[in-house]
């Protein structure tokens, strides 16, 4: 059995974890974010779950502090990752904000692991006043997936665009450019 990891990021309101639990529907599937342990050191503090821009803000300024800090977030991110390993979990999702934060993630990873954005047309203006949210473009990722569909329409896609990533890590083999509605496949910067 194959494991793959996704690293997994796009603005707030994008419909990530919906995603991911679409994936959950085909595959066995772990999905983990690099701000748990920071939401729940929040928690035991005052914060109430609240996504509004003030808390992000707070949630992102909080996860810098310990970034360099202790490295709490990339310490735990590894923890679920060797955990994830010595199951029969077939695909890890990882929530990432930050591009060097991705970068670091990416190194300690031993499986194939392929990054992807999330993006939605009306979540693409909003500005949350923190670098963490308002800088997830600025990364090149391996795959763009748009999310504007309806629900259902958008389970059949994700998934077919999930297998054929998931196909494609399997096989070794590159397709192709392929053309869906809904998926971005990012060009090989070796073939241009």
């Amino acid at each position: 059995m194959m494991k793959l990891v996704v690293i997994i990021n796009g603005n707030g309101g994008v419909g990530k974890d919906t995603l991911c639990d679409f994936a959950g529907q085909v595959y066995k599937v772990r999905n983990i974010s690099a701000i748990e342990p920071i939401k729940k050191i929040a928690g035991e503090h005052g914060w109430k779950g609240e996504k509004d821009p003030k808390s992000r803000k707070f949630l992102a300024d909080l996860k810098r502090a310990f970034v360099a800090y202790n490295d709490l977030p990339y310490r735990y991110l590894c923890q679920e990752y060797e955990a994830f390993l010595k199951t029969d979990e077939q695909i890890l999702f990882v929530h990432i904000r930050e591009g060097e934060e991705i970068e670091k993630f990416k190194r300690h990873v031993q499986l194939p692991c392929v990054t992807m954005l999330i993006t939605r047309r009306q979540a693409s203006d909003v500005f949350w006043g923190n670098e963490a949210d308002d800088q997830v473009n600025r990364y090149a990722y391996d795959y763009t997936y748009r999310n504007d569909k309806q629900l259902e329409e958008a389970q059949r896609e994700f998934v077919q665009f999930l297998m054929r990533i998931y196909n494609e890590c399997k096989t070794g083999k590159k397709q192709d450019r392929w053309n869906m509605r809904a998926c971005i496949k990012k060009e090989d910067p070796q073939k241009t």
